[in-house]
């Protein structure tokens, strides 16, 4: 299983400089994102994480609290997490 680190900003440049690593390991197999890092997490970084998780069969997404907290903000929190992740 291939690993994705987030950086602890996840702004609009960390997305579109991620989104070449995100779209090449889709391509390979089961992906693991470890965003346990990220203070913050703003719109595009949600999107694409978003549209890897719908087009990365297995995406597992290891978040922080600030990640899971953008996620609840914006109503993606479901979208993102595994029912067994939502506390």
């Amino acid at each position: 299983m291939q690993t994705i680190t987030l950086p602890e900003r996840c702004d609009r440049g960390a997305a579109e400089a991620l989104l070449p690593e995100f779209t090449s390991a889709c391509a390979g197999g089961p992906v693991r994102v470890d965003a346990s890092a990220v203070t913050h997490a703003g719109l595009a970084m949600l999107q694409l994480l978003t549209s890897a998780r719908r087009s990365c069969e297995g995406l597992q997404i290891a978040a922080s609290p600030a990640l899971r907290d953008a996620a609840r903000l914006t109503g993606l929190e479901r979208e993102l997490f595994d029912e067994g992740d939502l506390a």
